[in-house]
């Protein structure tokens, strides 16, 4: 064979190796892309030589992406933050399977870089930021890794849900702004109307909540029912829902997921669940312009399956104990919440549940020597909202004793009628265990009777200088059964100033049980 010949054959051997791998390669890709084994995608928007050499050196993705990670660092050090956010993206995109990459990059944007700025438009714009980058970018590229899941559901249960933060009431309100625009203002959102939209206003709104928020109505339905109702536009009811997406993706693909990583989730679930019980509804408060957190008991039974559910499904023993410890917690709080709430047969029940659930833990914890050894509903009820009421503290008794017929009489103006019963009910039981405990004591240690603290703080809350608003003055007195508020006298007249008005004293019907 000659050279010539050889060479000849040889070329016309790779043309046909290259026509057929041409032919083979989109079936190659696809199976890549269904296996997971893809690990190069694009990077978008970068410089020209930070793509060029990303695609030229391949394998070495890695050392680029440590010279931004260096990059980032030294800029934040010296408190150059705006490039930040442009640096994440390139390295998520560079090390995009890497779960400890998108929960760091997203948890330092929330936590470390937004607290840098006082302002809380531009403390909400980096948090923002940290949850957009798991929610958007990192669940699509990691949709099976526990450790996503949990930092987006952290940030939406921590950082947004809690009061750690200064900015943390901002955060709610722009979150539930956010959401005005898909359920509006309803505490019970229609979610039928947006899995199957029938007009286009529900199809737009529909576009919204799963383009925009990457929230699908119909698993939204299916956490709802598992354990709702939930207040959807407070950031608890989301911590609930990325966490329990996260445990059904785990569930999916059992081979691809750490089990010791799920009590993360799982924990979000249950301490999200017990921070919607004691505060997972809105009430307005027009007259303040405001909205203020009441606890949204309806949901008891729903956070008492999800402990014990938890605790079924846990297969570590520290971490079943833990999931009880918890459990009696919330417990004992919630059976103090519905009390508070003029629920007292549902309190009833759970006290005998709590009693029976966990007979051999203390129902108070701390010092109860003074105490009976077997409460009852309502000793118990006081003892939770007063930690030191064995030690006839005269200044902190009043001090609850107050409190709670000032919330009675806001929940009354706001119309939450068994708050407000509830409140007040709770005031007097605590000034009879206080009196019965202080009977025979001299007159310093005595505290005014119920009634007499009720009237002064009425009168107080109708003065108009005591800085109530008018409209919410004018609803307590129409509440109370009062007259209207009379108007100051006009100025430059030679008519006599009204007569006062004589004290507003609680009518008995309003409060009595």
């Amino acid at each position: 064979m000659t050279p010539r010949l050889k060479k000849f054959l040889l070329l016309t051997l790779a043309a046909v190796l290259l026509v057929a791998v041409a032919q083979v390669q989109p079936a190659l890709n696809r199976d890549r892309e269904r296996l997971g084994l893809t690990r190069v995608t694009p990077l978008e928007n970068a410089p020209p030589v930070l793509a060029f050499t990303t695609v030229a050196l391949g394998g070495f993705r890695g050392l680029i992406a440590n010279a931004l990670w260096i990059r980032s660092s030294n800029l934040q050090d010296e408190d150059k933050f705006f490039e930040a956010m442009q640096l994440a993206d390139w390295i998520t995109k560079l090390e995009p399977h890497y779960p400890q990459v998108w929960a760091y990059l997203g948890w330092n944007m929330a936590y470390n870089i937004s607290v840098k700025f006082k302002d809380a438009t531009d403390r909400w714009r980096w948090v923002r930021a940290g949850f957009e980058l798991l929610r958007d970018q990192g669940i699509r590229y990691n949709p099976y890794q526990p450790l996503v899941y949990r930092e987006l559901a952290w940030i939406f249960q921590h950082k947004m849900g809690q009061n750690l933060d200064d900015a943390h009431l901002y955060y709610k309100q722009q979150w539930a702004n956010e959401m005005a625009r898909v359920f509006g203002t309803n505490r019970a959102p229609n979610l039928d109307e947006l899995i199957e939209p029938q007009t286009d206003e529900a199809r737009q709104r529909l576009a919204l909540l799963t383009n925009e928020f990457k929230l699908d109505p119909r698993f939204m339905k299916e956490v709802n029912q598992t354990y709702g109702p939930l207040e959807w536009r407070l950031p608890e009811a989301h911590a609930i829902y990325w966490a329990a997406l996260g445990l059904k993706r785990a569930a999916e693909n059992q081979s691809k997921v750490n089990p010791d990583e799920l009590i993360q989730l799982r924990r979000v679930i249950y301490q999200s669940m017990q921070l919607s019980f004691y505060r997972g509804r809105l009430i307005a408060n027009p007259y303040e312009k405001l909205f203020e957190f009441g606890p949204n008991l309806d949901i008891i039974e729903k956070v008492n399956a999800a402990y014990e559910l938890m605790f079924e499904e846990e297969t570590q023993p520290h971490q079943k104990d833990g999931i009880r410890r918890a459990h009696r917690n919330f417990l004992r709080d919630a059976v103090y919440f519905l009390y508070a709430g003029d629920r007292l047969a549902d309190a009833a029940r759970w006290y005998r549940y709590l009693i029976e659930k966990f007979p051999d833990q203390p129902l108070i914890t701390g010092d109860t020597n003074s105490l009976p050894r077997n409460l009852t509903l309502d000793q118990y009820a006081v003892a939770r909202e007063v930690e030191d009421v064995g030690e006839t503290s005269r200044d902190r008794i009043k001090s609850a004793i107050e409190g709670k017929i000032v919330r009675s009489f806001r929940y009354l103006a706001l119309g939450e009628d068994r708050m407000a019963a509830g409140a007040r009910y709770l005031a007097r039981k605590i000034w009879e265990s206080y009196t019965k405990q202080i009977e025979g004591a001299e007159q310093r240690l005595q505290i005014p009777p119920v009634e007499e603290i009720e009237k002064e703080i009425l009168n107080r809350m109708l003065n108009p200088e005591e800085g109530v608003p008018f409209e919410m003055r004018a609803a307590l007195r129409a509440r109370l059964g009062l007259p209207p508020e009379e108007p100051p006298p006009a100025a430059n007249t030679n008519a006599p100033p009204a007569a006062a008005s004589a004290p507003a004293t609680p009518p008995q019907s309003a409060a009595s049980r």
